[in-house]
């Protein structure tokens, strides 16, 4: 099975990673930090985004608190 070349861009909606690290449809992103840096929030935000272009994402929160993660799924 062969891949298609990437050529569609994904806007995440923040102006300075969609600048600096453009990410295009069909590639995955890993986002890493120190503790308390935001990672969560850049990537939530980066699927609440996408609501309504078509564009299915997955998020994996390793080692997160249930109840830290619990408003955004109800949302």
């Amino acid at each position: 099975m062969t891949r298609k070349p990437v050529d569609q861009p994904v806007q995440i909606g923040l102006k300075a990673i969609d600048s600096m690290v453009p990410i295009g449809r069909g590639q995955r992103e890993l986002i890493i930090g120190d503790r308390q840096t935001g990672k969560t929030a850049i990537a939530l935000d980066a699927i609440i985004n996408q609501k309504g272009t078509g564009v299915k994402c997955i998020y994996v929160a390793v080692g997160q608190k249930q109840s830290s993660i619990a408003p955004w799924l109800e949302n």
